[in-house]
């Protein structure tokens, strides 16, 4: 029997194919966990500690803190009708929607 004195060493290839499946695992648990933690990857209307507010006869929108009252031009939006992420119903709906100086929802025409 004839030993040659080399270590036997697997190749990068092997090394490579076995880190595979480790990150894929953990990319697994990863999505896992943010599933059921209720993580949502929406985009919020405001950050935290503000809520949105309509400008009076435009669609424009800001955010305020919370405890101050909306600036000159913005009303709070009608309660049940805020948008709380882009993209949502009411976030859609106050695109073609406003508040008046009456505090009415009214259309907005067109191009404004």
């Amino acid at each position: 029997m004839r030993r040659t004195g080399r270590a036997v060493r697997p190749s990068a290839r092997h090394r490579v194919s076995a880190a595979r499946p480790a990150l894929g695992l953990a990319l697994a648990c990863a999505a896992a966990a943010a599933a059921l933690s209720g993580c949502s990857m929406e985009e919020a209307t405001c950050g935290g500690g503000e809520y949105p507010v309509i400008s009076v006869g435009g669609t424009g929108s800001a955010c305020v803190p919370n405890g101050e009252e909306p600036p000159e031009g913005y009303t709070r939006y009608p309660e049940g009708k805020v948008p709380e992420h882009v993209g949502d119903e009411w976030d859609t709906y106050w695109q073609t929607h406003t508040v008046d100086e009456d505090g009415n929802i009214v259309e907005v025409p067109e191009g404004q």
